[in-house]
């Protein structure tokens, strides 16, 4: 009873510190959107810039050490449960329920969050900027404050609860493969996967100093190179970093269980590092091809933008191919980090490897978070009729925000790719254990007709819940149009240039509200008692498969709804930038109507479905994990219905 009462503390310490940073994210953006508008209005861009970069900061670091203190208190406080060395592999199996309640949040934070606020953009955009041609955030649209809460909803809280669920559940993968190396080294060899993450909170530390203060920002072209060099920056300084930690904590020689078979491996700190290594450069690789397929400074997005002269039909044909086009170089680094950090230190070095990642977490959240401050600086500047000068500014700041933040997500697929692969490893080695190596002794076998059959449904998951989440984000917006168009109607003067009458953006804000509450029930249980229902009724090989066919189709998918989205916006956004006598026409014509339409469609791909998905493939896959002894109690493993 012991285990089980302590999964269940885990998952609420979980849960509850997932709300805490979301809570935490949410209030600094509030108090940082209208400084940053304030700011705007001063000569020069080094002010502006650092106000909404240290708002990003204080989430990323309030988030990466909040759930990093909570974690090692738990692991001190269970060890007085399990004293042992040989039982820390209960410890570490008590603590995948904190991984669980970081995912469980997260799928609702994620979800809920980016319903809501796409319902309000889509609905605001579809209305005031197609139909009636009025500016963004003007605050003459009803649409337009709920627009500007859901993107602290949404890209705050909703980011940052998934990010601290890749976290939690990076590290607990690393510990449930790793716990076997107590017994050679100690403790300190033991929690090495958190001291990677602590680590990587004073890399980030340091390195933030270079964009506010060794290297500051005094132009527009310095903004993106600013957080660029972040990025770049943490990831260079995670190598030494990380072979300083590894040769101080890790012994000399230990030794680890192999995930498959009976074999036991004996690893050195240098491994360990190297597996560490790679997914940090992995993660800052798919970033930048991530970069590169979104950002209107390169080519592909430039072709979509031009391919907006024949009409919306050709740029949705332009986008959706690029999305799918933008998969094949992430896909190829991944399968590379995986097969080098296995064939290095088995499962447990693609756990570091995720570990890797995340390393630089801090940074990557603080970017995330730059994006909606800038985005809501310049919503605040618009509707408190501002000079002009201070809207461009914000927008320039935003633009680079929205360029990293397609990185930022770029990093968080890679990332949430390893960790339901780590946590699948985890998974395999819980069951073997059990049964003495009755199950999956010898890894699992993808041709048994029971697993293979949910190989197939696995990789279905993901269709189904994208399906559901972009439907909902339709049907919210088509209400939200339709309230937005009656007030309209009802109030004709409220498209004048100085209207005398207010909207009612109240109503808007409750559409919103109710329809993410009411819609993110549905995807949210499918994801939940598919695995549970799955492991019940046919037992742990149509889990396996079940587990395996969703990792693969959700990473293929969030990359390219992602990266899709991404390009679809930053195309209008290069469009926009153009004057009226160019080939692209600019602002207002026929060809930005047409992109207006693409980044409409393009808003659920990037903010609602695709970053989604990361949590499918996680959360799926901590669920069997924490459930694994179930699933194995239930007739040895092959379920109520004993299918062969």
């Amino acid at each position: 009873m012991t285990r089980g009462s302590l999964t269940a503390i885990s998952f609420l310490l979980g849960a509850f510190t997932s709300m805490a940073s979301g809570y935490l994210g949410m209030k600094v953006a509030v108090y940082s959107n209208v400084r940053t508008t304030i700011a705007a209005q001063k000569q020069g861009w080094t002010d502006c810039f650092n106000t909404a970069f240290r708002a990003g900061a204080v989430m990323g670091f309030a988030l990466c050490g909040m759930g990093m203190l909570m974690l090692y208190i738990t692991m001190l406080v269970f060890r007085s449960q399990y004293p042992s060395p040989k039982d820390w592999i209960l410890l570490t199996e008590s603590l995948t329920g904190y991984g669980l309640g970081g995912s469980v949040i997260a799928m609702f934070g994620r979800v809920g969050g980016g319903i809501y606020t796409k319902a309000a953009d889509v609905g605001a955009d579809l209305v005031g900027k197609v139909v009636h041609g009025i500016p963004e955030d003007d605050p003459r649209n009803p649409a337009t404050i709920a627009d500007n809460v859901g993107d602290n909803v949404g890209d705050v809280a909703g980011m940052g609860s998934d990010l601290f669920g890749s976290f939690a559940e990076s590290t607990c993968a690393a510990l449930v493969i790793g716990s076997s190396i107590g017994a050679d080294g100690d403790w300190d060899a033991m929690i090495f996967p958190v001291i990677v993450s602590a680590v990587g909170i004073f890399v980030c530390l340091i390195c933030s100093f270079i964009a506010t203060h060794i290297k500051p920002v005094k132009s527009e072209a310095d903004v993106e190179t600013a957080l660029k060099v972040q990025l770049i920056s943490t990831t260079v300084l995670m190598v030494p970093a990380v072979y300083f930690a590894a040769h101080h904590f890790l012994p000399s020689t230990f030794e680890l269980e192999s995930a498959v078979g009976s074999k036991t491996l004996s690893l050195t700190p240098m491994q360990a590092t190297i597996c560490v290594c790679m997914g940090a450069i992995g993660g800052l690789t798919i970033g930048l091809i991530t970069e590169y397929y979104t950002s209107h400074s390169y080519q592909p997005v430039r072709e979509v933008a031009h391919s907006c002269k024949t009409g919306a039909a050709t740029n949705m044909i332009y986008g959706i191919a690029l999305g799918f086009k933008s998969a094949i170089i992430p896909v190829i680094v991944l399968a590379l980090v995986i097969y080098f950090s296995f064939d290095l230190c088995d499962m447990y070095g693609v756990a570091l490897a995720a570990i890797g990642f995340l390393s630089n977490l801090a940074t990557g959240l603080t970017i995330d978070v730059y994006g909606p401050v800038c985005d809501n600086a310049g919503g605040i500047a618009e509707m408190a009729e501002l000079h002009p000068g201070v809207r461009e500014k914000t927008d320039a700041l935003d633009a680079a925000g929205n360029t990293t933040a397609a990185i930022g997500k770029g990093f968080a697929i890679g990332s949430a790719a390893l960790v339901s692969l780590a946590l699948f490893g985890a998974f395999v080695t819980r069951i073997s254990h059990a049964s003495d190596g009755k199950w999956f002794g010898n890894g699992v076998n993808m041709l048994e007709p029971l697993t293979f059959a949910f190989l197939i449904i696995g990789g279905m998951i993901p269709f189904a819940f994208a399906a559901m989440t972009m439907k909902s984000v339709g049907l919210a917006a088509m209400e939200m149009v339709m309230e937005v168009q009656r007030q309209f109607d009802e109030k004709p003067h409220l498209l004048d240039e100085n209207p005398t009458e207010r909207p009612d953006y109240d109503a808007c804000i409750a559409i919103s509200t109710k329809a993410s509450l009411k819609e993110m029930v549905p995807p949210g249980a499918m994801v939940i008692f598919t695995p549970l229902l799955t492991g019940i009724f046919f037992g742990v090989g149509a889990v396996s498969g079940l587990l395996v066919g969703s990792l693969i189709a959700s990473v293929q998918l969030a990359i390219s709804m992602s990266n899709s989205g991404g390009a679809w916006d930053n195309a209008k956004k290069y469009i926009e930038k153009q004057s009226p006598d160019s080939e692209l026409k600019g602002k207002g014509s026929d060809i930005h109507k047409a992109a207006v339409v693409g980044d409409t469609v393009g808003d659920p791909f990037k903010d609602t479905s695709g970053p989604a998905l990361n949590i499918v493939m996680k959360l799926m896959a901590v669920l069997s994990l924490v459930f694994a002894d179930t699933f194995y109690a239930t007739n040895n493993g092959h379920g109520i219905l004993n299918l062969h």
